[in-house]
């Protein structure tokens, strides 16, 4: 399959809700619609200098198809920051399509672009919105920032709303200002003649969540992204390849300064999690059960096609186990079994997974958004040596063969570098 030549950013409309972007790879028209519910007028030159930013990322999901040679930026508003976000999109954000792919990117041109101007819009600092995924990592950062003013955010496919989300969301009681994606329908449909793979949605998530809350006058955008998601999956032609690129630290401050650039730096998007384990997040977890047999971690619930979502966790995919993993140190073995309705750790069809998870596989950690492999060999080794665990001699075995860097105790402490303002902390 050959790449395309060219691929063209055409124009960015921003109606008082809805924004319009619009692509061309090699003459083919792509359209992405964004609708926002409970946002205010996105028609005002700070958020449209946000949105703008998300419209710079967005088109990735379209330059993918082909892959051009060349980007072209054509009229949009871009400053020394957010290119600098665009290529780092390009090339790390897009490093597991390209692995996948066997596809380098390093020969791609960026060229275009005009002038960005910049705004200090008024913002409130005690205002905090919160990408609410319904997994552990958002309940986690909601629950923590209680004493703030918080609403939540929240993306929805235009296919139709993720039921354990909302329930999820519901839970927690707080306002949610939502956007609907409407992908354009070329790229729903396929084409035997497009490439796919992994995009960075979360730095798009992230672009969107921000343009809704300067369009709302809040002072900040609360992420939940822990450390471990900087940690990449493998080492390929010179380059590390990260299933959560846009998840990690590189991203949050690209991400931080392209915005500072459009519209200063008292916004503030930051991950509440960024110093924070896979470890630390599940005890905190374990400490809010009202949520316990609401959430939902497991892909398999939010596909595209709501008559492919499943209703239940599967129990077999890298994620269930995954998050069985972790969480087994912090809750009984009886009530995790009767969350997952299954038990992942102990089905020994799983061990291959396993391996891969506490870094004794065959190939690379998962292509998921897993912790790394040093967080889930202590985990395995801590539950190994639980009374309840006990008789599970296979999981026993397993963790006498990992040799971790840290120990249990140790990544329940800071992890490193935050960017997490004082006024979030208690």
């Amino acid at each position: 399959m050959n790449r395309a030549e060219l691929f063209r950013y055409v124009g960015l409309d921003v109606s008082d809700d809805t924004l319009s972007g619009h692509y061309e790879l090699d003459g083919r028209h792509f359209t992405e619609e964004i609708t926002f519910e409970n946002a205010g007028d996105l028609r005002r030159p700070a958020v449209e200098a946000v949105a703008e930013l998300w419209y710079l990322l967005a088109g990735l999901s379209y330059f993918k198809a082909g892959a051009a040679h060349r980007v072209d930026l054509g009229d949009t508003r871009v400053g020394p920051h957010g290119r600098a976000l665009l290529s780092a999109a390009l090339r790390d954000g897009l490093g597991e399509f390209s692995f996948r792919n066997n596809l380098p990117l390093d020969d791609i041109v960026i060229d275009g672009g005009v002038e960005a101007s910049s705004f200090q819009p008024s913002l409130a600092d005690s205002k905090v919105l919160i990408p609410f995924g319904g997994g552990i990592d958002s309940v986690v950062t909601t629950e923590a920032l209680a004493h703030l003013d918080r609403s939540l955010f929240i993306m929805s496919p235009a296919a139709g709303r993720f039921a354990p989300l909302e329930a999820t969301a519901a839970v927690t009681k707080l306002d949610v200002v939502r956007a609907t994606r409407r992908l354009d329908p070329q790229i729903l449909r396929g084409d035997d003649n497009f490439f796919n793979g992994h995009v960075p949605v979360t730095a798009m998530v992230t672009l969107l969540a921000a343009t809704a809350a300067v369009a709302s006058g809040y002072g900040s955008v609360a992420m939940s992204n822990e450390h471990s998601a900087s940690a990449p999956n493998l080492r390929w032609k010179n380059r590390d390849v990260n299933h959560q690129w846009s998840k990690s630290w590189s991203a949050e401050n690209l991400i931080a300064d392209a915005l500072t650039e459009r519209v200063g730096p008292d916004f503030v998007v930051a991950s509440f999690l960024r110093d924070r384990s896979e470890l630390w997040v599940a005890k905190r977890f374990a400490e809010v059960p009202q949520y316990h047999h609401v959430f939902r971690s497991c892909n398999r619930a939010f596909t595209q096609q709501p008559g492919e979502r499943l209703a239940t966790w599967c129990g077999v995919c890298d994620k269930c186990l995954f998050i069985n993993l972790i969480l087994a140190p912090f809750i009984e073995r009886d009530e995790l079994r009767s969350i997952f309705a299954s038990e992942p750790l102990s089905d020994a069809r799983l061990d291959p997974a396993l391996r891969s998870l506490v870094g004794l596989g065959l190939t690379h950690k998962p292509f998921e958004c897993v912790g790394d492999p040093d967080e889930s060999a202590v985990a395995l080794r801590w539950v190994s040596q639980l009374p309840a665990w006990r008789g599970e001699s296979r999981l026993a075995e397993l963790a006498r063969l990992t040799s971790p860097d840290r120990d249990f105790f140790e990544l329940l402490e800071s992890q490193g570098d935050s960017r997490v303002p004082a006024h979030w902390l208690r």
